[in-house]
């Protein structure tokens, strides 16, 4: 990051912006720039409620929460003191900074909702078509690498291999597994997962999909998403943060797509150890192998 940024413009004096002006910031600031940040981002309510129009929360955009700030205030003065790690010569006010503050707000609420167990409050937003998928649609070209799989598992006859032979290695495993009823590698399946990064909305596709039988016999199935984890990228961790503690409880939570969880496999060669492990376990949308 430049810690020192000279402005010189064509018409007036020059001047030089370093990184010590931050320093003179007080926490506190930091504090409530974080929990503005995601109350405004991820706790907003209906536009015609009556504690919208509510004259004491003009601070706000009057479809915030805005009671709520002073949890959110807490949280975040809480997570700054015991959950941010400073490296070198790194101080709590760069903060301040946009990109960073989007960052850490999406930290901040990834926490609340990872926290607060049993709550059934997360409910999906639905497309307004093409809700559900099939993968008797997936049909493209590829000059990738692949992988034939076997009918009776797999409606499609290939998976396209990303990371060398991680997919491979992984297909294979779920295709001798006797608990896994049916799976597909996510191929221009259109089952991408929303999350944010640095204040900007993304999208993520996942690398597998797969039905288990899961005790509850094969009428109703765990249907489980599994990323397979190679080189981890800066927007890994914001991926699997939302798959883990965002997407599965609320789609579970909805109720009318079936039971859903996540595993993150870092290791190709437990697929299968992972997998019983999930099933064997409480269950969790929390599970990295």
């Amino acid at each position: 990051m430049p810690t020192r940024t000279e402005n010189a413009p064509i018409v007036g004096e020059r001047t030089i912006h370093t990184l010590d002006e931050l320093r003179q910031h007080r926490e506190q600031e930091i504090d409530f720039l974080l929990a503005k940040l995601v109350l405004e981002k991820y706790f907003r309510q209906e536009p015609n409620s009556e504690a919208a129009s509510d004259p004491s929360t003009h601070r706000f955009d009057p479809e915030v929460k805005a009671w709520l700030f002073p949890q959110v205030l807490r949280i975040a003065r809480e997570w700054r003191e015991h959950c941010l790690r400073l490296k070198d010569d790194v101080f709590p006010q760069l903060l301040l900074l946009v990109e960073l503050a989007h960052r850490a707000a999406e930290r901040i609420y990834s926490a609340i909702v990872a926290g607060t167990d049993g709550a059934r409050t997360l409910k999906p937003i639905l497309k307004p078509y093409d809700t559900t998928g099939s993968t008797r649609f997936v049909d493209f070209d590829t000059t990738r690498a692949v992988w034939p799989t076997a009918p009776a598992k797999c409606h499609v006859n290939y998976v396209v291999a990303d990371t060398g032979s991680w997919e491979q290695k992984l297909a294979q495993s779920l295709e001798d597994m006797p608990e896994v009823l049916r799976y597909v590698k996510n191929q221009s399946l259109g089952f991408t997962i929303p999350y944010a990064l640095d204040g900007e909305e993304r999208a993520y596709v996942p690398d597998f999909i797969a039905d288990l039988d899961d005790g509850h016999g094969v009428s109703d199935p765990l249907q489980l998403v599994l990323e397979v984890t190679g080189q981890r990228r800066g927007d890994k961790e914001a991926k699997v943060a939302a798959a883990r503690n965002l997407w599965v409880p609320a789609i579970n939570n909805h109720g009318g797509y079936g039971r859903w969880a996540f595993v993150e496999i870092t290791d190709p060669w437990t697929v299968k150890q992972s997998i019983r492990a999930l099933i064997a376990g409480p269950r969790s949308s929390q599970e990295t192998a």
